[in-house]
């Protein structure tokens, strides 16, 4: 008999990966390479996803290697822009409360670190949500502001974590029926995980 997941009420929160911050974000491909292996695995294991950008006007598009809401890409819940650093906006809260009243464990991805990724991780975990900060998968424009928000944050009641300790937390056991599936995901990036953890996760 197949167990059942460890994690029951995941989401995805993508927070700002957008064209313009290309050249700005300290080892941004490592964010993006994260991002995607995740995004494979949401699709895999049947996960929302909710993205935003900030100022799309100025700051450009979501990148396209993500491939959101595009043609065979992940389709997200809800895709929007805004002027607060919070993700939490109201087009994004209200998408959110639609799956369902309950507590949910978000994940959370995306730049910057001690920006708009901690203030959307004050904002749920003030609504009582479980949150994980994906160090692998997170960064700022100046990499010492990084373990300062993750320390910050680890405080405050978010779990700092490695995307691949994630998937694994995620399933719990590997009888789920998407274990082969997230094993391959794994095997096919890891050394681009290597790579992010020695460059994201040694600050």
């Amino acid at each position: 008999m197949a167990a059942t997941r460890r994690l029951v009420k995941p989401a995805l929160f993508i927070c700002d990966l957008q064209e313009k911050f290309r050249s700005a974000i300290y080892e941004y491909g490592r964010v993006i390479s994260t991002t995607q292996k995740l995004l494979k695995a949401c699709q895999i294991l049947d996960i929302p996803v909710f993205a935003t950008t900030q100022l799309r006007a100025k700051l450009g598009e979501t990148c396209s290697e993500l491939g959101l809401d595009s043609p065979g890409g992940i389709q997200t819940h809800a895709h929007v822009d805004k002027s607060a650093f919070s993700m939490f906006v109201p087009e994004i809260r209200d998408a959110f409360k639609k799956l369902g009243g309950e507590k949910r464990e978000v994940i959370i991805v995306g730049i910057e670190s001690h920006i708009c990724v901690t203030q959307t991780t004050l904002d749920l975990l003030r609504e009582g949500h479980k949150v994980y900060i994906i160090a692998d998968a997170v960064s700022s424009c100046n990499k010492e502001e990084v373990p300062i928000a993750l320390a910050r944050l680890r405080a405050e009641g978010a779990i700092v974590t490695t995307s691949e300790s994630w998937l694994y937390e995620c399933m719990g056991d590997a009888s789920v029926p998407e274990f082969k599936q997230i094993a391959g995901l794994v095997k096919e990036y890891n050394s681009k995980t290597k790579e992010g953890l020695q460059a994201l996760c040694r600050m």
